[in-house]
């Protein structure tokens, strides 16, 4: 077996609707990457059927490992432990994967190593700028996670190569990428949605429906885990969802979404332009106006944690981070602020195995494993070890 700092990890990902394995050496070295999407089986019913997902991670994940391995020009004796995504996310999805590593595990005598999906989205930060050569990452850090099934802000620090977590904000409903989806939905924009809003509104006028900015007045009542004292900085997107739907019907924009339907369900493989064309300037100056509001509180809250606690350094990392004008408005505005900001690369934004690989290798260099009875945690949570 080769030295933790060189360890290979062959890393496995099954939280929600997409089959994923990665080979990853030294948690900074991509060998392979690889990720078998689900989106054509659930886009007839508008968002992931939780059944069918299971179903389809079952025959999916063996050749997606072996692919994984071929594509690295590994084998299953040469990899150096087995890493698997423990939650949060779907049971069913999760159990298939976890399942799956823990037989592989126990049948080459190799570590098992259980990762947090939310800390694998923080580490395909880290694994893009560790593979550039860039080691000048300040702390402390104030990671943003922002996808379909999560908007959560940390306080990360680093210790000794251990990373710690702090959550000092998270939605208290929808997520932000569940969010952008609802609403494409709403439109007859299909699923998933948040992509093609990105594309579409650039054909609309982002100030011309004028949405009021997420309020949060009082705290989570629910939230056991900050101290009383402690500031947040929580989001809250159930509103602006039905601050839309109120437009539609004082609109009158029903017909016009039925048409739209119609006209698309005609295409096999509708592109942007053919939304587009199915689209009014009226909904298109919509799109763009919902997606600068969503922007805004992202960005705006996350600046101000970020001086709230003095961060040096911003990462944005999730499934909505691949938005193009997210990105932008992060830039030009931690710019402003002097804060350094980093992305992962639009392919390591979403749900990947690559990620979890890079997130287990300093659990690797530890010997942090998990037991074999370990299972499934749908609502596990990032926490400071």
């Amino acid at each position: 077996m080769e030295t933790a700092n060189s360890g290979i990890i062959l890393g496995i990902e099954s939280s929600c609707d997409e089959t994923a394995a990665a080979v990853v050496r030294a948690g900074k070295e991509v060998l392979s990457n690889v990720v078998f999407s689900q989106i054509a089986l659930h886009q007839p019913y508008g968002g992931v059927v939780p059944e069918l997902a299971s179903r389809e991670h079952l025959r999916a994940i063996v050749p997606v490992v072996r692919k994984a391995l071929a594509d690295a020009r590994q084998t299953y004796e040469s990899i150096d432990a087995v890493a698997v995504t423990q939650g949060p996310g779907l049971a069913g999805a999760l159990l298939v994967g976890i399942s799956y590593a823990k037989a592989l595990a126990f049948a080459l005598d190799k570590p098992l190593i259980a990762v947090n999906h939310l800390e694998g989205h923080i580490h395909a930060v880290l694994l893009e700028e560790r593979q550039s050569g860039n080691r000048s990452v300040k702390f402390p850090v104030v990671a943003l996670v922002v996808s379909g099934g999560h908007t959560h802000l940390y306080l990360a620090e680093e210790r000794e190569g251990i990373w710690s977590y702090r959550n000092i904000g998270r939605t208290r409903d929808d997520a932000a990428g569940e969010a952008f989806d609802k609403v494409a939905k709403l439109l007859g924009l299909g699923y998933p949605g948040g992509p093609l809003i990105d594309k579409l509104s650039r054909f609309g006028d982002a100030k011309a429906v004028k949405f009021a900015s997420p309020q949060i007045k009082h705290r989570d009542r629910n939230d056991k885990t900050s101290a009383s004292n402690e500031q947040r900085f929580d989001f809250s997107y159930s509103g602006i969802k039905t601050a839309v739907l109120r437009y539609v019907e004082t609109e009158n924009l029903r017909t016009e979404i039925e048409r739209r339907k119609d006209e698309i369900s005609r295409i096999s493989k509708p592109t942007v332009d053919d939304y587009q064309s199915t689209c009014d300037q009226r909904t298109l100056d919509l799109i763009a106006s919902f997606q600068r509001t969503m922007v805004e509180d992202l960005v705006r809250k996350s600046l101000e944690a970020s001086r709230s606690y003095e961060a040096a350094t911003l990462f944005v990392t999730g499934g909505v981070a691949a938005n193009n004008e997210l990105r932008r408005s992060f830039e030009e505005n931690c710019s402003k602020e002097g804060i350094q900001v980093y992305f992962p690369s639009r392919s390591l934004s979403t749900d990947n195995a690559a990620m979890i690989a890079a997130a287990a290798h300093p659990k690797l260099m530890v010997e942090d494993f998990a037991a074999m009875d370990f299972s499934a945690e749908p609502g596990l949570v990032l926490t400071s070890r």
